[in-house]
């Protein structure tokens, strides 16, 4: 591959992998509307782990307190902060793996790798985050998360297994249609994303490292590296505007996109 589709590749996963306009639908859409060909399995890995490392490195503290209550979580002692967040996180991830299971053994993954699929969900996702970010009392805090909460949250994220929904952007609007703070709706997203990614990754993972070869290997380690920059900069920058900004430009964004590919699609 060269630099610069590795780069484009990584910029995009980084870039809208916690942005809620959907990574997957970018990625897709990449050798669809363009000449360039499809990336492969081994750099989808590699802008993965990338994401993966942002994400751990902005949250560290929460991601350290998760990791060190697991033996407690285990042993069904939730009364510490990180047992309860470790135990939340994986009941939150339980839905999305199953979903994930049935849609790759009954093949509706290929099924659903097309511009019309993007083009709606980006649409009707994009209006559904609106409608979730406008309504409501929205004043609990992530502190305020539930058994109840982590399994609707984590049914919603299930739903961004459609190419164009966007995982972020799920898990989010069912944070605000549960009543949480934009900051704090976000911050759970992102947490959530970490055992997602994980539980998503190792397999397809052993299955790369078993065939990769060194200029593989060389080109994931760059796409890894373009996306962990990439993605640290959109994390940080999508959690201070939110501190001031509505999650609109967001939807604008997918709706206007969504109307480009449905026009591309049926015309």
């Amino acid at each position: 591959m060269s630099l610069f589709h590795i780069f484009l590749i990584a910029a995009l996963q980084g870039v809208t992998e916690f942005l809620p306009v959907s990574s997957s639908g970018h990625l897709i859409l990449l050798p669809s509307l363009t000449a360039l060909p499809d990336q492969g399995q081994a750099i989808d890995v590699a802008v993965h782990v990338g994401t993966l490392g942002a994400v751990l490195l902005y949250f560290w503290s929460d991601f350290k307190l998760a990791v060190r209550g697991i033996p407690k979580a285990l042993s069904g002692r939730w009364e510490s902060p990180g047992a309860k967040l470790a135990s939340l996180l994986a009941i939150a991830t339980v839905p999305v793996v199953v979903a994930g299971l049935f849609i790759k053994l009954t093949g509706l993954d290929d099924v659903m790798r097309s511009v019309t699929v993007i083009g709606w969900t980006m649409l009707g996702f994009g209006i559904v985050l609106w409608i979730a970010d406008r309504s409501g009392v929205q004043e609990k805090k992530s502190e305020e998360w539930s058994v109840r909460d982590a399994w609707v949250m984590g049914l919603w994220q299930a739903l961004a297994l459609i190419p164009g929904t966007s995982r972020s952007g799920a898990a989010i609007s069912g944070a605000r249609a549960l009543g949480y703070k934009r900051t704090d709706s976000a911050k759970i997203a992102m947490l959530m994303s970490i055992p997602t990614i994980i539980a998503s990754g190792v397999p397809l993972g052993y299955e790369v490292i078993g065939n990769a070869d060194v200029s593989v290997a060389r080109d994931g380690a760059i796409a890894a590296s373009f996306a962990f920059v990439a993605a640290l900069i959109a994390l940080r920058l999508m959690m201070r505007l939110l501190q001031s900004v509505s999650f609109t430009p967001y939807v604008i964004y997918r709706i206007i996109l969504g109307v480009v590919l449905l026009v591309y699609a049926y015309t």
